[in-house]
C-alpha cells in the first residue's frame, strides 16, 4: 500500500511539471510567432511651420526609429513575458503538487510512513523554491537581466535572458558558480541557457 501511494505521488508530481513544461513551451510558440498583446505604436504628429521636405524626413526618421523601438520593446516584452510566464508555470505545477501531498498529509486513513514521506515530498519542494529565488536573485544581482531556475532532484537548468554579445564562457563560468555554492551540484549537473 505503501508503494502505491509514493508512486502515485510521484506520477501527480511528474504530471504537473510536464503539464508546465508543455504550457511553457506553447507559450513560447506563440510568442515566437508574434502573437504578442499590447503592442504601441507611435502616432508622429507634424509642424505647419516645417517644410514639406523638412516633414518627409523627419517622417522617415521616425519610421525608422519607431522600428526599431518596436523591435526592441517586442524583444524586451518577449523576454520579460518568458520569465514571467515560466515563473507562474513553475509556480502553479509546485501549488497542485503541494495540495495533492497536503492531502496525502492529512489522511486520516494514512499510515505514519506516508505522512512522514509527504511531508518530507514538501519540505523538500520548499527547499527547492528557496533554493531557485537564492539563484535568480544572486545572478541578477551580478547584473544580468532576468532568469529562473528549475532545480530537480540531481540537476538544474537556468535560463538568463540574452546578452548583448552573446553569453560568453565567463558569464557560463560566473552563473554556474552561484549555482555550484547553492546547490552543491557538480558542474555536469547544471545546464545554462541563454533565452532569445
Amino acid at each position: 500500500m505503501k508503494l502505491w501511494k509514493r508512486n502515485v505521488i510521484a506520477a501527480a508530481i511528474v504530471l504537473f511539471v510536464c503539464g508546465a513544461v508543455y504550457l511553457n513551451w506553447s507559450y513560447s510558440q506563440d510568442t515566437a510567432a508574434g502573437k504578442n498583446l499590447g503592442q504601441a505604436a507611435l502616432v508622429g504628429q507634424t509642424d505647419p511651420l516645417q517644410s514639406q521636405e523638412d516633414q518627409d524626413a523627419a517622417a522617415q526618421d521616425g519610421e525608422a526609429a519607431q522600428e526599431g523601438a518596436t523591435q526592441e520593446g517586442q524583444e524586451a516584452a518577449g523576454e520579460s513575458s518568458y520569465f514571467s510566464t515560466a515563473r507562474l508555470n513553475r509556480q502553479q505545477a509546485r501549488d497542485n503538487a503541494l495540495s495533492l501531498l497536503q492531502e496525502a498529509a492529512e489522511d486520516d486513513k494514512a499510515d505514519q510512513a506516508a505522512v512522514d514521506e509527504a511531508n518530507a515530498a514538501i519540505q523538500t519542494m520548499a527547499d527547492a523554491t528557496v533554493t531557485e529565488a537564492q539563484i535568480e536573485n544572486l545572478i541578477t544581482a551580478k547584473g544580468y537581466a532576468d532568469c529562473v531556475a528549475f532545480l530537480g532532484e540531481d540537476s538544474i537548468s537556468v535560463v538568463v535572458s540574452a546578452m548583448e554579445n552573446g553569453m560568453t564562457d565567463a558569464d557560463a563560468a560566473r552563473i554556474g558558480e552561484i549555482v555550484k555554492e547553492q546547490t552543491g551540484l557538480n558542474a555536469d549537473q547544471i545546464k545554462i541557457i541563454e533565452a532569445e
